[in-house]
């Protein structure tokens, strides 16, 4: 029988989240001989890497040992989507003056109310990542436990051995905790733990400005919470077009979140409920006192109790070291997801998981190398990127042209009032060739698509330009980058030529 599981509050929906992802009355069933698959780790790629191949007819086991449906279910992409799009609500309620709308600053907001609709929405999503749907419906052996090499071609779980033809590591990875004297003790959240939060923290400080720092920052900044980032780098999103993260460093100040920038933690004192932050670097100033700290500096791989050294496996403080088709050092078992992806996305974790379906159960060559990964940060704007920054270009040697369209030039987005932002493409010099695109709009990443489709279909800038687009849409920003590109084919020789032409025609 499953270990009971708790996730706080322990309300209604959360109770109906653990009895789909961890049924506290779950018995492992007897294991079915050789498996093709056993799958160890229940998150994106786990579950993909699952259904997929019992979907082909494999005979396929699933080892869990928390929460099925992994962060991106429990602790990550839903839960704060969901407190996200209740941040953006109440910005647009407070913030529409100039469309007409009255209340302004005067509209309340229930803290309480919001978190619990997130939980809400959370369970009733849950039900896909379910146990006893992939038992059920899918034909998937599920055991809830933790799962340890006993050899080369074996998992023990609950005391029960599972051979396997094939095994797929998607244990994937945690919120990583750095090494400040005092933070332990001042009960850091994180992101597997902010989302339990049920009373909003008065003064909170975020460590750490990239993706999930930043979208967790400016939801509460929002909420009411007075909000600080603390950086070491000297900008947010430090891998960002630096253009990008300049638009949102000048939001989070416009919208009342102070920047540590050039910053870090040197330690952490406790005075009863508030927790004192001395800090170091170029924006130091006085001791910061908060009243919650979330941390949000980077992810470490879940490598803890697997016994990989049994099964030949070899792995780094990085993850588990895998080749190009996903295979780890033992041939028999493969890898998917932030076990071992520099790109720690739900949808890149869903795309490696294909490949190693088709890598470890039919002897596929595909590579990942091969694959075009866009992704989002979900601030407002929204920042959304594919391909290569122009500096990773130049540093292959490949030069580049740049086009820029502000989306102060696009009719949509002065109707929308959304006009901070810009569509920016890269190109293979002389060529309409993309080699990367970032969007800077409230919706960036509903837009990004386009371009990661023609980069995948190895389609120009030159066909974007041939497709029709909706007027008035902001995704128009896209078009009017192959505009600009087409103007810049209007060369002086060019413009003389059809002059010319013209000009018969008028004989």
């Amino acid at each position: 029988m499953a270990n009971t599981v708790h996730v706080l509050p322990t309300d209604e929906a959360n109770l109906a989240l653990v009895a789909n992802v961890h049924p506290p009355d779950w018995v492992n069933p007897q294991p079915a001989g050789r498996y093709n698959l056993v799958v160890i780790g229940a998150g994106t790629a786990g579950l993909i890497s699952a259904a997929g191949a019992a979907g082909l007819g494999a005979r396929v086991a699933l080892v869990e040992r928390h929460l099925m449906g992994g962060d991106c279910l429990n602790v990550g992409c839903v839960p704060s989507k969901g407190v996200i799009r209740a941040g953006r609500a109440l910005f647009d309620a407070r913030t529409a003056g100039e469309f007409g709308v009255r209340g302004g600053e005067g509209l309340g907001f229930d803290f309480p109310a919001a978190m619990a609709r997130m939980r809400q929405l959370r369970a009733g999503i849950s039900h896909h990542d379910s146990a006893r749907r992939f038992r059920d419906e899918l034909g998937v052996d599920v055991f809830i436990g933790q799962a340890s090499f006993a050899g080369p071609d074996c998992v023990e779980v609950g005391g029960q051995r599972l051979s396997f033809h094939r095994a797929a590591l998607c244990t994937g990875a945690r919120a990583a905790m750095p090494s400040i004297p005092g933070l332990a003790e001042a009960r850091p959240y994180t992101n597997e733990t902010i989302f339990t939060l049920t009373e909003l923290p008065p003064r909170l400080a975020v460590l750490g400005g990239g993706p999930i720092g930043c979208e967790l920052a400016q939801a509460f900044a929002r909420f009411g919470s007075r909000v600080t980032v603390i950086q070491h780098g000297t900008h947010l999103l430090g891998r960002e077009d630096a253009d990008a993260a300049a638009i949102l460093q000048q939001t989070f100040v416009r919208e009342g979140i102070e920047l540590r920038l050039a910053t870090r933690i040197g330690r952490v004192d406790c005075e009863g409920e508030e927790r004192i932050l001395f800090l170091e670097g170029e924006a130091a100033g006085e001791p910061l006192r908060v009243d919650a700290i979330l941390v949000a500096a980077g992810r470490t791989p879940n490598l803890e109790g697997l016994n990989l050294e049994a099964a030949g496996i070899g792995f780094d403080r990085t993850g588990v070291q895998v080749d190009d088709r996903l295979q780890t050092t033992n041939p028999r078992v493969y890898a998917a997801g932030d076990i071992c992806s520099p790109f720690k996305f739900t949808h890149t974790a869903d795309a490696q998981a294909r490949i190693l379906i088709a890598n470890a159960l039919f002897k596929g060559r595909q590579k990942v190398s091969r694959l075009v990964v866009p992704w989002c940060t979900y601030t407002d704007p929204e920042i959304a990127h594919v391909g290569m920054y122009e500096q990773d270009a130049r540093a292959k040697g490949i030069a580049v042209t740049t086009l820029t369209v502000p989306l102060s030039q696009v009719d949509r987005a002065i109707l929308d009032g959304e006009t901070e932002g810009f569509a920016r493409v890269h190109l293979r010099k002389g060529t309409d060739k993309i080699l990367g695109a970032t969007i800077v709009a409230r919706h960036g990443g509903e837009m990004i698509g386009e371009f990661s489709l023609a980069i995948t279909g190895g389609l120009g800038l030159s066909a974007i330009g041939r497709t029709i687009h909706p007027y008035p849409t902001q995704a128009e920003a896209i078009k009017k980058l192959a505009d600009a590109y087409n103007r810049t084919r209007l060369t002086w020789t060019v413009k003389k030529l059809l002059g010319g032409w013209l000009k018969w025609q008028r004989r």
